[in-house]
């Protein structure tokens, strides 16, 4: 019996077999894609076959971006890699690093050229691009008239925004006779008068997406003078429309969502300004009201007729303060008097007439007050109390000085 070998040993030989031949460290494989599947590492395993003939493949995850297209199965396509041998399964496969569609090398090539060639024109600018409209009443759709593309457009629009008016041309979005009649699209839509166009289709490869990638249709985004919204294929599909387009839509659906806002959304901005605005205005109000009652004060201040109620309440306040005064006075002078009164009844005659005095007058009321004035015989007034008694002086007594008395008549 011959050599035993274990598997490790059978399949490290074959790996160094694989590894000793420069030819396998760089192919091309062309092949279609079957049993595809996007690992959640980021990894992609899927077969390579041909009528008789398969062959595994992986393209890891650094790899990816040497790949411009979602792998799927039943494409037509060349890889680029190294065909190596899994030691522990004994199996071997391609190693991917890079894939295009088969027959596309041309196609990228001239898409390519065609790039370089707008972008040195202006054409892709940014500062060109005109904005999308927020609020377009009428958007015209430049699409197939059937599939899933523009009935995708229609309902997302209608559910965002049912009042929005949609205007589809119906283009032919491949094929020869697809450029023109995409340009007529947009030619019709302008002079129609939309707010804003939308230009796209549903996904495919590279030969049905090539209309959007033609200059004519390149020159009637760019020169149309209504916004344009690219949507062609999906979200890793880019094509020259794309470039000029004013704005590009990953896909359709995204497109309408990008063109039509939300009327919920609207409805809630407009509140949302309404009660702004009524809070300007309130305060403005305010503010305009406090003006007012400052002007309106200051006018008092200064005005006539506020003088003139000044002056009259000075008036009414030194009439009242006068008043206070004269009354003061006259009470003040009332009590004077009262006194004086008192002291002047203190020494009425009155008084001492009440009490049994008498007040001696000649006839012609002259004032009697020595006995030497009268004489014997002499007529003179007596006032009491009650009345006056007129008597004749019978005899006139004398005092002297020590209180002696002498007659002087009968």
């Amino acid at each position: 019996m011959g050599s035993i070998y274990s598997v490790l040993q059978i399949n490290q030989y074959i790996n160094n077999m694989f590894s000793q031949d420069y030819l396998l460290h760089d192919i091309l494989v062309r092949g279609e894609v079957s049993n595809c599947k996007y690992h959640s590492t980021g990894h992609v395993y899927f077969t390579l076959k041909e009528e008789s003939s398969a062959i595994a493949c992986v393209l890891f995850a650094g790899y990816r971006k040497g790949v411009k297209f979602r792998l799927q199965d039943g494409q037509k396509v060349i890889v680029r890699g190294s065909i190596e041998s899994y030691v522990r399964d004994g199996k071997y496969q391609i190693y991917v690093k890079a894939a295009e569609r088969d027959g596309e090398g041309d196609l990228y090539r001239a898409f390519e050229q065609l790039k370089k060639k707008l972008e040195a024109q202006g054409m892709f600018d940014e500062a060109l691009k005109r904005p999308i409209p927020k609020h377009p009443k009428r958007i015209g759709i430049v699409t197939a008239p059937t599939g899933a593309a523009v009935r995708d457009m229609i309902s997302v629009s209608r559910r965002r925004n049912p009042y929005i008016q949609l205007v589809l041309y119906p283009a032919i979005v491949q094929g020869d006779a697809a450029p023109r009649s995409i340009t007529d699209g947009i030619l019709a839509l302008e002079q129609y008068g939309v707010d804003l166009i939308i230009v796209g289709r549903g996904g495919g490869s590279i030969e049905d997406l090539w209309a959007f990638n033609d200059e004519m249709v390149a020159n009637a985004i760019f020169q149309c003078e209504v916004p344009v919204i690219s949507a062609v294929g999906h979200e890793t599909d880019f094509t020259i429309a794309d470039f000029v387009a004013d704005k590009r839509a990953a896909t359709p659906s995204a497109a309408a969502e990008l063109a039509v806002e939300e009327i919920v959304l609207t409805e809630q901005k407009i509140s949302d300004y309404k009660q702004r605005l009524n809070r300007m205005m309130e305060s403005r109000l305010k503010h305009a009201r406090t003006r007012t009652l400052i002007a309106r004060q200051r006018m008092q201040m200064v005005s006539p007729v506020m003088k003139v109620k000044e002056h009259r309440m000075h008036l009414v306040r030194y009439n009242e303060k006068l008043d206070m005064q004269m009354l003061y006075l006259i009470e003040n002078r009332r009590g004077k008097i009262a006194l004086f009164a008192e002291r002047l009844h203190a020494v009425s005659p009155l008084k001492r007439l009440g009490s049994g005095l008498a007040y001696v007058s000649a006839t012609d009321g002259n004032r009697i007050s020595r006995v030497k004035e009268v004489h014997a015989g002499d007529l003179v007034k007596l006032r009491m109390q009650d009345g006056e008694v007129v008597a004749e002086v019978q005899k006139v007594i004398v005092f002297d000085e020590i209180g002696e008395t002498k007659s002087n008549g009968i």
